[in-house]
């Protein structure tokens, strides 16, 4: 993936979800992969008014996607897929049953995560 597919996601999927979950001003989140980093999407994010909490490097894996790439993984593994057509449909219709409460949850206890790692002196906790 590059810097304009990535774009192209936060266009039609970040920036109305997050507006209708937690409202229209909002802070997105990323580690520093390379199509996050990328000037064209420093600048699409300037420009839509999105504003980006910074994420140095080696730190405690507090990114809520994280925990949606488990759930996937653990949903995937249980359907064995044996090729890699296979593999995408069952992604594809595994993420789409994910309910967006999940999501919610996630954004809704960052704060409680984030505080967990301040009270654990930066290291990563069992939030």
């Amino acid at each position: 993936m590059n810097s304009e597919v990535f774009q192209a996601i936060l266009s039609a999927h970040i920036q109305p979800n997050a507006a209708e979950l937690i409202g229209r001003r909002f802070t997105v989140q990323m580690d520093n992969d390379p199509k996050h980093t990328a000037k064209a999407t420093k600048e699409w994010l300037r420009k839509k008014h999105i504003k980006v909490l910074e994420w140095p490097s080696q730190s405690p894996n507090l990114n809520p996607i994280e925990n949606l790439w488990s759930e996937l993984k653990v949903r995937v593994a249980q359907r064995q897929p044996q090729n890699i057509t296979a593999l995408e449909e069952i992604c594809m219709e595994e993420w789409a049953k994910i309910p967006a409460t999940v999501c919610e949850n996630l954004v809704k206890t960052y704060r409680k995560r984030l505080t967990s790692v301040i009270a654990n002196k930066g290291y990563i906790t069992t939030y």
